[in-house]
């Protein structure tokens, strides 16, 4: 190879480099498709399964968001919930209202929502280190939890360690803390004020669990 073709080859090896370089340093800036994240979470719960399909297939298009839930739900319902920046959020909520026609159920948007919310209801959320006291707060609707659930974590020093949502559970939605007694009392009373409506079904705290139910439980 001559002396020109090496310095020319060169070039074109440099060039693909800062190429590569350029594209990496564009993602981690946000342009990439696992940008999606951000303090804002949107749900919309609909009456249609199918009418709930097109909904959570058009937030989607509609802004770089990261669906938390697309699923059907007992009875016979459908859940979508987004999560991300909260322009890009509230422009998928204002996409998939616009798109549920007479089948909504309920909306709830959460600006800030507290980080251990979307893993929740994704079933993502880590096992506590520790299991104190439990504290459980139990709904009639999706979108009374979520928002009780928010609420209660923000008040008082608690983990989640499970939450369920309406799936086998006849549209009836709950969610499970822990922490020291006193923390989970404030953040089950913070969780119970935040619903109206008649959306409350119940609340109970275990001061003490039972080692064998704390296994079970995270299972």
């Amino acid at each position: 190879m001559t002396v020109n073709g090496r310095q020319a080859r060169g070039r074109r090896t440099a060039a693909r480099g800062r190429e590569t370089a350029s594209h990496g340093t564009e993602e981690a800036a946000g342009h990439g498709p696992e940008s999606a994240s951000g303090p804002a979470l949107g749900l919309i719960e609909l009456s249609s399964v199918a009418r709930g399909m097109v909904v959570a297939d058009a937030m989607a298009k509609r802004a770089l968001v990261r669906l938390v839930q697309a699923q059907p739900i007992t009875p016979g319902k459908f859940v979508v919930a987004v999560a991300g920046g909260e322009e890009e959020v509230g422009q998928a909520m204002t996409a998939g209202l616009a798109l549920a026609r007479g089948t909504l159920v309920d909306r709830l948007y959460l600006p800030k929502a507290d980080p251990q919310i979307a893993p929740a209801m994704a079933g993502q959320l880590p096992p506590p280190a520790r299991i104190d006291a439990l504290g459980i707060l139990e709904t009639f609707s999706v979108a009374a939890n979520v928002l009780a659930a928010d609420r209660a974590v923000k008040a008082a020093e608690v983990r989640l360690v499970q939450m369920r949502l309406a799936r086998g559970l006849g549209g009836r939605a709950f969610f499970v803390l822990t922490g020291e007694l006193h923390h989970v009392e404030a953040a089950i009373s913070a969780g119970r004020t935040i619903i109206h409506d008649g959306m409350l079904l119940t609340t109970e705290i275990i001061a003490r669990p039972h080692a064998d139910f704390v296994e079970a439980l995270l299972r």
